[in-house]
């Protein structure tokens, strides 16, 4: 005879994980659909790429005006507490001399016992002589006091500098928190860019390279640095010496690579090469774009003459120099070196006359 065996009951959560299981795999097979391929990111056309990476340069071009400005402002506070911090040593070596001339003289007087003056006066076998002592040493007091105040406007001030100083080490922190926030949006940018035109071929990223501007300047291409040459003679078309000396200067970089906080002699950023050009013309510009362009006097577009600074887009964070002809010279982006190009390359927003 059979035996006859209790039917297996299958438990609610196993019935649940199945059903699960089941929901997961339909759902996985609707994601990559019947041929067992997923639904990858929609693939950019090189157009597409070059207006996303355009964009993103843009951006870390902002964020790099506000590193540059950031770090000016963090070498200046570095500056103030060094300064603070000299004048502080300084005032405390003269007050431990002051506190050891103190110290001799208490230990003297400790010497002489300190007997009462009157008393000093009738022991004394020369009475004239001891009031015309006794008025020396008055002379003496008296200075000792004047010492002593010295020494606690030297202890105010001393503090007073250590206070300063204290203010200046939170300033410099706080720039330096800044500056590694810029130069982390700054980086991602910049990788994020790098990725974008990797996914590109080399003709591709050329032609987007070259599309920004038809007068590309190469170290490498005699011929492009030869094309290139200061345009006829610039010290009759700009409007003086250090202009002119300016821009000169300029075209001595052309090939010259992008970097972001660069200020040469070898590599740029946009506002690095302004500043370049015309320190080496004996002027002193500010770091950023921002500053620069309340350097000097605004000058309308058709008033543009040489050695011009020529600013773009709404948030100013791009400049070039004004060379003639409608064109300047700038340090681009990572993806092109110091080179000429168009003022209508980007949106143009003003212009300033340094000189």
């Amino acid at each position: 005879m059979a035996a006859h065996r209790k039917p297996r009951q299958r438990s609610a959560n196993g019935n649940k994980a199945r059903t699960a299981a089941t929901i997961a795999l339909a759902g996985a097979a609707t994601a990559t659909g019947f041929d067992g391929t997923g639904h990858a990111e929609p693939e950019l056309t090189p157009g597409q790429v070059k207006a996303k990476v355009h964009e993103l340069y843009q951006e870390a071009e902002v964020a790099t005006e506000k590193y540059n400005g950031a770090k000016e402002k963090a070498e200046a506070a570095g500056q103030r507490l060094k300064d603070l911090q000299d004048q502080a040593a300084r005032k405390e070596a003269r007050l431990n001399s002051a506190r050891d001339a103190l110290g001799s003289v208490a230990a003297a007087q400790y010497r002489g016992g300190g007997i009462d003056p009157a008393a000093q006066l009738a022991l004394s076998d020369d009475p004239d002589r001891y009031l015309q002592n006794a008025e020396f040493v008055e002379r003496a007091a008296n200075r000792q006091h004047a010492d002593v105040a010295r020494v606690r406007r030297q202890l105010r001030e001393i503090e007073q500098l250590r206070g300063a100083a204290r203010i200046e080490l939170t300033s410099l922190k706080s720039r330096q928190t800044e500056l590694r926030r810029h130069k982390k949006t700054i980086t991602g940018k910049l990788g994020s860019a790098r990725q974008l035109l990797s996914r590109l071929s080399a003709q591709e990223r050329a032609r987007i390279s070259d599309a920004r501007g038809t007068d590309r300047a190469s170290r490498s291409s005699t011929g492009a640095r030869d094309s290139l040459a200061a345009p006829g003679p610039v010290d009759t078309q700009a409007p003086n010496a250090r202009a002119a000396a300016a821009v000169s200067y300029a075209y001595q970089k052309l090939g010259s690579p992008y970097v972001w906080g660069a200020t040469g002699p070898n590599a740029f950023d946009c506002s690095g090469l302004v500043q370049a050009a015309y320190r080496s013309a004996g002027v002193s510009l500010p770091r950023t774009t921002y500053s620069q362009i309340d350097a000097g006097r605004r000058v309308s577009r058709s008033e543009l003459l040489p050695g011009d600074l020529v600013f773009f887009y709404a948030g100013i964070s791009h400049v070039g120099i004004y060379v003639g002809n409608g064109r300047m010279i700038h340090a681009p982006n990572p993806s092109a070196p110091v080179r000429v190009a168009p003022l209508d390359e980007m949106p143009f927003t003003g212009a300033t006359r340094v000189v």
